[in-house]
């Protein structure tokens, strides 16, 4: 069965050693992987992508080695390849090579630009900035013999022909991000071992040792391609029942071969709901009036039900004040809903946790410890034999989804993996994992740097609260740190999150670039107000300083200057926020409802 499994295995593989000639008139992509002689002809003119055989690649061309196609786009100036030229070991699952991708380059298709006009020319500059913007962001993973989209439990639940696809057929759609570069290689099944499915999120893998008995531990966190965005301009969900910011977290355990498996979700809280900047350091969330929220939200719920079974809601924002109003929808819609299969917890995260009682996050985590002993976690045995499934999810949310959430799902994990190491051996019967100093000190460092990893790429920032899930504790430093991470994300979030926003709904086809478009999306005109009330508060406010330190020849003659310029930079300052969405860095590529 194992062997069988195997040869599947190698059957439906990516290739993995490419090397890339290039000539004027084609790109040939080469397989050198041990017998093989597939080259992929891409014509730089009819853009056709063909397969040929290495004999036909010109001795002329320039060559140089590759590590994967991340699909082709097309934007003002006609067609671009984008390859993997860099790529960094992660470590392996179940002895399949694991990799982050580290570099890439975008290729065009033309070999000249004077067919375009300088406006074009701009625009084209413009669009291959946000795609290398979007390839900056850390944390895209690949494996051109593994499966990295699917948890442990779906791969162990598939046919036999699923066994044998390709990994671009079998992927899960919702967690491969470059779905939409690959979609002429998705229409060619006899090119898919050139097309390597990427993901992108978080995986760490390490080598553990407790009592002596060694084993492996993996984190592996993917999000999701639907409803990807930035912080303050994608929440909620969108008419499909997609939801923001939603992110699978499988926990992986492999020991003397039995392997464990523990599924976490989170994701924005699942209605239509908006909070757009507005130069405000926290925006009032807005819930939608002129929808009808329980389609989008039976249609999330139906489809985590499909893909996880039960839902335990662990719902950790405020109970008063502006985020109070999501609280309550969430709850009521909960119970119209009246779906055995779908509970709801609220826990005030911040009320109960306030004043670094950290130590009362107990309380939740005792609360949901009879769901979760129902829930199970998956099991498998050294002979492949499912021993237990993992029969329910936690689907966590908090505002962002991000720093509270990694915080209640870190402590559920450590339940999960509680119970497992038991079950497998690793621990005696007493012992706890808090107890195992090296292996507690790993697992800390692991979903702090799983927390971070979720909020740069939603929030731009690291985590906050990431000195509690190191140490277990809040400490000062941590305190501070959460200070400036939450100026940089006011920073981000006002003054560059549309042009992060435009570059993911680029990248992930959501837009796409129409060559003969008369008048580009990117050219906004701006009000007269944008540029003359800056200037007029910032010229108010130096001379209210200068009049300050030159003083008049009266006392009343300099107090009148500094309240008269005071007066107009202070008022200034006031219409600025006041109009602060006008202010701020829009998105302007998309307007569907994610602007709501």
């Amino acid at each position: 069965m194992a062997a069988a499994g195997a040869g599947a295995a190698a059957a439906a593989a990516a290739y993995g050693s490419l090397e890339l000639h290039i000539t004027p008139e084609k790109f040939y992509v080469e397989a050198c992987d041990d017998g093989a002689d597939d080259v992929l002809a891409i014509d730089r003119v009819s853009t056709e992508v063909t397969l040929t055989v290495k004999k036909d690649v010109p001795p002329s061309a320039v060559t140089r080695p590759i590590y994967g196609i991340l699909g082709t786009i097309r934007l003002v100036a006609g067609t671009y390849l984008i390859v993997i030229t860099k790529k960094k070991k992660v470590g392996e699952i179940f002895s399949h090579a694991i990799w982050k991708a580290t570099d890439f380059d975008i290729l065009s298709y033309k070999k000249t630009m004077l067919h375009l006009t300088d406006i074009q020319l701009q625009d084209n500059k413009v669009f291959l900035s946000m795609l290398s913007h979007v390839l900056s962001v850390d944390g895209f993973y690949f494996s051109t013999t593994y499966d990295l989209t699917h948890t442990l439990q779906r791969l162990a639940n598939t046919s036999p022909e699923f066994q044998e696809m390709s990994l671009l057929e079998r992927a899960d759609p919702r967690f491969v991000w470059n779905g939409h570069l690959l979609r002429e290689f998705a229409a060619q099944p006899e090119i898919h071992r050139f097309a390597t499915p990427v993901m992108h999120g978080f995986i760490t893998m390490h080598s553990c040792s407790i009592n002596g008995k060694c084993f492996d531990w993996l984190l592996v966190s993917r999000r999701s391609c639907f409803r990807a965005g930035v912080r303050y301009y994608v929440r909620g969900i969108d008419s499909e029942g997609h939801a923001a910011n939603f992110v699978e977290t499988e926990q992986i355990v492999h020991y003397k071969g039995s392997k464990a498996s523990f599924v976490q979700t989170r994701g924005s809280i699942p209605f239509f709901w908006s909070q757009r900047p507005n130069l405000k350091y926290k925006p009032k969330p807005q819930i939608s009036k002129s929808v009808n929220h329980m389609d989008g939200f039976q249609r999330h719920f139906d489809s985590q039900i499909i893909s996880y079974g039960k839902q335990m809601i662990v719902n950790l924002v405020n109970q008063k004040g502006s985020e109070k109003p999501l609280e309550q929808t969430f709850a009521k819609m909960v119970n119209s809903m009246a779906n055995g299969m779908v509970k709801y917890v609220a826990f005030d995260f911040h009320k109960e946790c306030s004043r670094m009682r950290w130590d009362r996050l107990q309380i939740l985590v005792d609360q949901l410890a009879e769901q979760q002993d129902e829930f199970s976690y998956f099991l498998v045995d050294s002979d492949g034999k499912i021993v237990t499934q993992q029969e329910g999810i936690f689907r966590s949310n908090c505002m962002d989804c991000l720093d509270r959430t990694n915080v209640i799902q870190s402590l559920l994990a450590r339940r999960s993996l509680q119970a497992q190491l038991q079950r497998l051996g690793v621990l005696h019967v007493g012992q706890r994992i808090e107890e195992q100093a090296d292996f507690e000190k790993i697992y800390k460092n692991a979903w702090a740097d799983n927390a971070n990893a979720c909020a740069k790429q939603y929030a731009g920032t690291g985590a906050l609260k990431t000195d509690y899930t190191r140490t277990g504790k809040r400490t000062q430093w941590g305190l501070i740190m959460d200070g400036w991470n939450s100026l940089v994300r006011y920073y981000k979030n006002n003054f560059s999150d549309g042009f992060r926003q435009d570059a993911i709904d680029l990248f992930l086809g959501n837009y796409s670039v129409d060559e003969v478009e008369p008048a580009s999306p990117l050219h906004v005109k701006k009000d007269w107000k944008f540029l003359a009330l800056p200037i007029i508060m910032v010229v108010a406010f130096s001379m209210c300083i200068i009049c300050l330190l030159m003083a008049g020849d009266t006392w009343t003659e300099t107090l009148a200057y500094v309240l008269f310029w005071g007066s107009a930079s202070f008022g200034t300052f006031a219409i600025i926020l006041y109009n602060g969405k006008d202010f701020v860095d829009a998105p302007k590529l998309v307007q569907k409802e994610k602007m709501d």
